[in-house]
């Protein structure tokens, strides 16, 4: 898992370890680092602006955002959508 060194995921290697994994921490100011993560903002900010407060957006507005984002294609995930790669991971777990 790649993170950037912000406070909310301070506690992310440790709680990792619970699973055995790992966190890598991406460097300040070094984007290239986390290209999927930019990707993704890149994505969200076609509907919600840079700097927006998201307690001026309404909730359905950050639902439609997010099922938009979830049932796009990636290529990174051979031109599946992440659902169709989340839904396929709890099969293989259960």
């Amino acid at each position: 898992m790649t993170a950037d060194n912000g406070p909310e995921f301070s506690e992310l290697a440790v709680q990792l370890e619970k699973w055995n994994s790992h966190a890598y921490f991406s460097h300040p100011y070094s984007s290239w680092e986390r290209g999927t993560n930019e990707r993704h903002n890149g994505l969200i900010r076609r509907f919600i602006p840079k700097g927006a407060c998201l307690s001026t957006i309404a909730p359905e507005t950050i639902q439609r955002v997010q099922d938009w984002c979830i049932h796009l294609p990636r290529k990174i995930l051979g031109y599946k959508t992440p659902q169709e790669c989340f839904d396929a991971a709890l099969l293989s777990i259960s």
